[in-house]
């Protein structure tokens, strides 16, 4: 008989990749989590973690265990939300978000829901999608708002995933420059061309794109100023402080002295869409995706 709390340390190991950080996570000691992981081990009879002065590494049976750590929390979760409902009569519909992607795409959709669930009560969290997808798998979530650039999803993908994700738009990368600039008149431009310039990040992944795309145009850039908010990033360009790398839908609200310029192909873009376990894809979620995608159809034509 495999030991649930087993699992959920070994999953928390999986997330953080170290025993002090997971036990930190888990508000255990560093021992404890050794403990509970080595008893896993022999209840096993395999390992499941490959210890190092550098952190952990699941062996591969170590990943299958994860993966089923990640089904029984998931369907611990929805017997919770089952029974939930049979005290209440309400169903319970929790969403986590990208903020850009929330404040375009929510407030539509999330009304449309509602009005065709009344009795659906919706709770609604903040999260990056290296965290919301991870929730999603373990049932945490019902569904996450959620994006990716060229490459697949954060988080194990494929065939094997229980997550299932359905597209809503394309969101390409802009370059944000003051009006006064001498290439704002553009139509477009080569990230070649911008290679004197100081830059303003308006996220951490932003950053690991806009390297990249440097670096295939020859050179390093000059990073002047760093921000977790879009929008703060465009008020420290048209304070002069350089230019930045602004996804389509983090345009708006507009800021006076400023212009957006499209980036020629092969430009940087967010694939953005939701992912839901298919097992769990109650009537409201499925409402919930349909009013998505018809509010990412109209931010498309607009």
């Amino acid at each position: 008989m495999i030991d649930v709390q087993r699992l959920r340390v070994l999953r928390a190991v999986a997330e953080h990749g170290s025993f002090t950080q997971a036990a930190t996570a888990l508000r255990l000691t560093p021992s404890a989590v050794s403990q509970h992981v080595a008893a896993l081990e022999r209840s096993l009879g395999v390992q499941v973690v490959e210890r190092s002065t550098r952190g952990t590494t699941l062996t591969q049976a170590g990943r299958i265990m994860v993966g089923a750590a990640e089904s029984v929390a998931a369907e611990l979760a929805h017997a919770k939300r089952q029974i939930d409902r049979l005290g209440t009569g309400r169903t319970q519909c929790t969403l986590a978000t990208f903020t850009s992607g929330g404040r375009l795409l929510l407030p539509g959709a999330l009304t449309r829901m509602t009005a065709a669930h009344p009795d659906t009560v919706v709770h609604v969290r903040e999260a990056e999608p290296e965290d919301s997808l991870p929730l999603v798998r373990q049932g945490a979530v019902d569904i996450a708002l959620a994006y990716h650039f060229d490459g697949p999803l954060p988080g194990r993908s494929g065939k094997s995933s229980a997550v299932e994700w359905t597209a809503l738009l394309a969101d390409p990368l802009h370059v944000v420059l003051p009006e006064a600039h001498p290439l704002a008149g553009c139509q477009a431009l080569d990230i070649a061309e911008l290679a004197d310039e100081p830059w303003v990040l308006g996220c951490l992944k932003t950053e690991v794109y806009l390297l990249r795309y440097a670096e295939r145009a020859g050179f390093a850039p000059k990073i002047r100023g760093t921000t977790t908010d879009y929008f703060f990033a465009r008020s420290l360009v048209a304070a002069g402080v350089g230019i930045s790398l602004i996804p389509s839908i983090a345009l708006a609200p507009e800021i006076p002295g400023l212009r957006a310029v499209p980036i020629n192909p092969p430009a940087p873009t967010r694939h953005i869409g939701v992912a839901v376990l298919r097992r769990n894809a109650c009537a409201s979620v499925a409402t919930l995706i349909q009013a998505l995608q018809e509010q990412a159809a109209m931010a498309v034509e607009t």
